[in-house]
């Protein structure tokens, strides 16, 4: 799957802000525990569709509440290829590599989603425009300090935390066939991907149900 399309800079912007507003609200939302629903992203950072997915439609987890019912987890690794030495090899080349290894580094560095989830949004978001050169103005326009990134890549620690998503991927049952590979509660969704928020309302057995499922239940009628 490659395809890409542009869409202004401004929109990003503005699902950017959403999503900062709604992982603040999530954070205050009641606690639903083992009722959330698990979806796993496994991708990579350069690759369209992934790109696409998280700019475009992953945004819609960010309305309605269905955040607040949702355990969300990044793989940064995708297509890549494992080689001697542990060495690894990516489907888009070194930069792709650079990049899947700087998110995994957010993701530990900052392992709640109000954390790691903006700045590889917004990251995703310089690739969606074609502008992935400028990655590191994330750290300003977020606000974050940068050491934390910068001492998980030089340290060595980036490569390990990018074998155990090669472990992760690797290990898939049943074996991922291209990215993203979005699996709701250990269900892939092979090529109905996008349509994850169904997935989601389906698979969520809490008491409380948040008003986009009730908004997409009204939709399928």
């Amino acid at each position: 799957m490659d395809s890409w399309s542009r869409i202004p800079s401004f929109v990003c912007l503005f699902h950017l802000l959403l999503l900062l507003c709604s992982l603040v609200s999530a954070s205050a939302s009641p606690n639903y525990g083992s009722a959330k629903v698990s979806l796993d992203v496994y991708y990579e950072s350069l690759c369209p569709d992934s790109v696409k997915f998280i700019v475009d439609n992953l945004i819609e987890l960010f309305e309605g509440g269905l955040v607040s019912i949702v355990d969300l987890r990044f793989i940064p690794y995708g297509n890549a290829r494992l080689g001697r030495n542990s060495s690894i090899t990516c489907q888009h080349g070194p930069k792709e590599c650079l990049l899947n290894t700087v998110e995994a580094c957010a993701i530990y560095a900052w392992p709640e989603l109000t954390g790691h989830f903006p700045f590889i949004y917004c990251i995703e978001a310089a690739v969606y425009e074609r502008k992935f050169t400028q990655w590191e103005t994330c750290f300003e326009k977020l606000g974050l300090n940068s050491k934390p990134i910068y001492d998980c890549y030089s340290s060595g620690l980036g490569k390990e935390l990018e074998l155990r998503c090669a472990a992760e991927t690797n290990n898939l049952q049943p074996p991922h066939k291209y990215v993203p590979w979005v699996v709701v509660d250990g269900q892939p969704l092979y090529e109905d991907y996008e349509n994850f928020v169904s997935y989601i309302c389906a698979a969520y057995k809490g008491s409380s149900v948040p008003t986009g499922c009730r908004a997409k239940s009204l939709s399928a009628i």
